[in-house]
């Protein structure tokens, strides 16, 4: 196992490099820039406005006195050349594409992201500002799915084919039809003040007055504020693991050794949660760092933005929409890093569930 772990961990260096690349190659055919957002935001702005924007470096009396008829820059015309180039120097966009490219690898190897273009803050000060957010939406629709669903699989596939297997079929099939952000809505239309009752809060993840409150006001105020967003995150990846507790206790449940250990004469709940339920979770737990990980950067971006959450899914939107590249290259770099390092320990969970397995002996 120790050989298999350090191939895993040798690969996760071509494949970050890979990754890192090919956006990065992405983003300089992609029309825009943060230099051109400068540019368009200095379309009818002052003087001082640029003086700032460009450290200092350009005159501000001169923005008007260049024609700016050889830049590159959609818009530019008008603007001095010098302020133009002083800009690019403050973005490091006056070096070629490689140079910039292997400057970030570098430090990005020793993690230093760097500062935020438009916030002037570090990259990683920004994301940890926005981590309590985010973790507390994958944590708890991660948790409350398979709080759910575990027991609920359970339940159907034992009776596999009854009426309640049925109509909670219908629930689940609903329930993933339903996408999050509609059901975000309907929950804010009936219980945040949209046409009904005034129950939840819909801005934040904590009261105006939360530090004020006891320990015990406090607990209460943080699940008085996560309910909504998190039951909106919850009912996709609720359906989904329910659906796969089921089919994989099924498979089990028809295997050779249930029907020798019911004659021996083990009672049904003995056959069940002491020969069935060890192996057919392990495809269910194992894949709990990787669900984890899911609703933790992928699918909170739109329940975000509807509960007004300022979380790491409404920061990678608003950097890419600004061009701030920093703040996007960082993230990416980040999250492709966890999900290389969630993958090894989903199988290291295999491992840790069912000794039988052994990847030493398989090709990585």
């Amino acid at each position: 196992m120790f050989a298999y772990i350090v191939r895993r961990l040798a690969l996760m260096v071509p494949t970050i490099l890979g990754i890192m690349l090919i956006s990065f190659v992405i983003i300089q055919f992609a029309p825009g820039g943060p230099v051109e957002r400068i540019i368009a935001q200095l379309q009818g702005a002052d003087g001082g406005v640029a003086s700032r924007i460009g450290g200092g470096g350009g005159d501000p009396g001169s923005l008007g006195g260049g024609d700016g008829g050889g830049s590159r820059y959609r818009g530019a015309q008008g603007l001095d050349p010098a302020f133009i180039a002083d800009l690019e120097k403050q973005f490091g966009f006056d070096k070629p594409a490689h140079e910039r490219f292997i400057k970030m690898i570098t430090d990005y190897a020793t993690f230093d992201f760097g500062k935020s273009y438009f916030r002037d803050i570090p990259v990683l000060q920004l994301i940890g500002e926005k981590l309590p957010v985010s973790i507390s939406l994958g944590l708890w629709m991660t948790l409350i799915s398979y709080a759910i669903s575990i027991p609920l699989g359970i339940a159907k596939a034992v009776r596999d084919g009854s009426r309640f297997d049925v109509w909670t079929s219908g629930i689940v099939i609903i329930g993933y039809a339903i996408p999050s952000f509609l059901f975000a809505i309907l929950l804010i239309v009936f219980f945040a003040g949209g046409s009904f009752w005034q129950i939840f809060p819909l801005r934040g993840l904590t009261s105006e007055n939360f530090s004020d409150l006891s320990l015990p006001g406090k607990i209460l105020d943080y699940l008085w504020h996560i309910t909504l967003p998190v039951l909106s995150m919850a009912i996709g990846a609720f359906a989904t693991s329910t659906l796969l507790t089921k089919n994989s206790f099924l498979d089990e449940i028809r295997k050779q050794y249930v029907l020798t250990a019911r004659m021996k004469g083990l009672t049904e709940r003995q056959v069940l949660y002491g020969h069935v339920f060890r192996n057919a979770m392990l495809i269910v737990i194992a894949g709990f760092p990787g669900a984890f990980i899911g609703a933790f950067f992928a699918g909170s971006l739109l329940i975000e933005t509807i509960f007004s959450l300022d979380g790491l899914g409404l920061l990678s939107f608003e950097s890419i929409v600004n061009r701030d590249y920093p703040v996007v290259f960082a993230t990416l770099f980040i999250f492709s890093l966890m999900g290389l390092v969630v993958n090894l320990l989903s199988d290291l969970m295999y491992t840790w569930i069912d000794p039988r397995i052994d990847f030493e002996t398989r090709e990585v």
